[in-house]
């Protein structure tokens, strides 16, 4: 992970912009999302779905450890791991065969749970809350130069 890149998400418009600019970037490929329970992991998630087409709600997978949508073509796989008291069960649900799907895009909520079942990410997006819990800021980190380059462009001051 080479590149970093620090966003304020003060609102729902924030979020959505974000999300549009992986949409346009970021479209195979691991992510993880980190934070805290309310942090706005899923809302992110939510909107790059819609932002790439799916119709219909995203909901989290926290009971049924994954979600998967096929959306003009492109499957999607968002893996909550909350739940998740072994790494092991990952194996016992055929995690394999989800990651063996070419060219899809797996986004790993709470990732740290999954430990050696899940692969190495691609892009780590780190969204924590302020004190009061108003305001959230992301950190993106990755190694594609593209992703850096446009999120520069996009959020640039």
């Amino acid at each position: 992970m080479q590149y970093s890149f620090n966003l304020a998400l003060n609102n729902e418009e924030d979020t959505q912009n974000l999300a549009k600019v992986l949409a346009q970037h970021f479209t195979a490929g691991v992510i993880y999302l980190i934070g805290d329970l309310g942090a706005g992991k899923t809302t992110l998630t939510r909107y790059l779905l819609q932002t790439m087409g799916h119709q219909g709600a995203v909901k989290s997978p926290t009971y049924t450890l994954v979600e998967p949508y096929s959306i003009q073509g492109k499957e999607v796989f968002h893996f909550d791991l909350y739940r998740l008291n072994d790494p092991y069960e990952l194996e016992l649900m055929g995690i394999r065969d989800y990651l063996e799907t070419p060219n899809a895009l797996f986004l790993f909520e709470w990732p740290s749970k999954g430990g050696d079942e899940i692969p190495e990410a691609d892009l780590i997006i780190n969204i924590e809350k302020s004190d009061d819990g108003l305001l959230r800021t992301a950190k993106l980190s990755s190694s594609s130069a593209i992703l850096q380059q446009a999120l520069e462009s996009h959020f640039a001051s």
